[in-house]
């Protein structure tokens, strides 16, 4: 039908004044350029896992497209040589307990790292990596019941880990969703020990081996975050923030404005990656507080159950980025769907381009959260 009427319009256009002609022609222009416009925006907007999903064009003062960038989907930042790589997320479990785990390796290579409380509300980390690389990362240490959770919004994620108990590591064997990658047990050979540390501290992975194990997974994921350019006016400038999780795990985030990042620290220590001895840094921070339960099944002698943290449905957060801080609801729909943060009066809250920490606190704990100066908020982080 269109090639019908373009077909029709040329037979009649002799018959028009030239100067009819020439206006019709101009508008012709402008239709398909902002039509061209208006599909890369859609489809990056559906976070579809096409390649084209994770491209980005930008527009001279004429409105006509002039160059692709392509985008990392888990920070939006241009793709490493202009080619978002053809594979999935890759997320890998890495110890933190004060004593042993500390300092870790290929925290800052990741796109994404998600601080998750296990029993006694010691801390571990998810690291996500889809667009760089990390030559050594860990310690990895054993499965919890969150991290399948967390992933589920990844699409067909591989996720690395050492070991845990059952039913959890069989119940990831059996998901059809997701490339597991036992490291004790059937994926060895992504693995190795180091000599300066003891077990369980000394298990470590890289990126090119765990993707080796996996040269059928392709594709990559669609973006978990919405990027915008800058937070919704009532946020306010903050220097620090921080939460007491538990013994020797008490966070701080310092806003850099020199290095425009937020500085991990403990404890008033700097952290550092032990791979490249540089601080540990985030672009944005993200904090979810989520009521959990504690699960039936004790994870190591003497201890309690898992801490099962409720990532699905909706609670209060924090969203931090640029030296400044909003109060925000954070809300999930269902597992395999992202999570979207909104402030106060609906409107939706979009992170800056760059690596995104997600603080997981748990709801009996954030009576201890502050920042500095206090963040201005009508209510209680409770």
């Amino acid at each position: 039908m269109a090639a019908r009427r373009l077909h029709s319009r040329r037979l009649h256009s002799r018959r028009r004044p030239l100067r009819q002609r020439r206006l019709l022609l101009a508008l012709g222009i402008v239709v398909i350029a902002t039509g061209g416009t208006l599909i890369g925006l859609s489809a990056t907007e559906r976070g579809t896992t096409h390649r084209h999903a994770t491209t980005r064009s930008s527009t001279t003062t004429t409105g006509v497209p002039a160059t692709t960038v392509a985008r990392c989907p888990l920070t939006d930042l241009p793709a490493p040589g202009g080619v978002v790589p053809d594979r999935p997320a890759l997320a890998v479990k890495i110890g933190n307990e004060p004593e042993g785990a500390r300092p870790q390796s290929g925290l800052d290579e990741a796109d994404v790292v998600y601080d998750t409380p296990a029993e006694g509300f010691v801390m571990r980390y998810i690291a996500v990596y889809q667009c760089a690389n990390a030559a050594s990362i860990g310690p990895t240490r054993s499965l919890r019941w969150v991290d399948w959770h967390i992933m589920a919004a990844y699409g067909h994620p591989i996720l690395a880990f050492a070991g845990g108990i059952n039913p959890d590591v069989d119940t990831v064997m059996s998901l059809g969703w997701l490339h597991p990658a036992d490291l004790l047990a059937g994926a060895q050979a992504a693995a190795h020990r180091i000599s300066s540390r003891v077990p369980p501290d000394n298990l470590y992975t890289s990126t090119a081996a765990l993707y080796k194990l996996f040269p059928g997974a392709t594709g990559p994921p669609a973006p978990v975050f919405d990027f915008t350019r800058a937070l919704p006016a009532g946020a306010s400038h903050v220097r620090s923030f921080g939460v007491d999780f538990s013994y020797d795990t008490d966070v701080v985030w310092t806003w850099d404005e020199p290095a425009h990042a937020w500085l991990h620290t403990y404890s008033g220590v700097p952290d550092v990656d032990a791979l490249t001895g540089q601080p540990v840094t985030a672009t944005n921070v993200v904090v979810e507080i989520v009521h959990y339960t504690i699960g039936p099944y004790i994870e190591s002698p003497g201890g309690s159950g898992d801490i099962e943290s409720q990532t699905v449905g909706s609670g209060p957060g924090y969203v931090l980025r640029g030296g400044k801080a909003i109060a925000v609801t954070w809300h999930r729909a269902a597992l395999s769907r992202p999570t979207r943060f909104t402030d106060g009066a609906g409107q939706a809250v979009g992170l800056a381009p760059g690596r995104t920490w997600v603080e997981i606190v748990p709801d009996t704990v954030a009576g201890s959260i502050a920042f500095t100066p206090p963040l201005r908020t009508g209510r209680s982080p409770r």
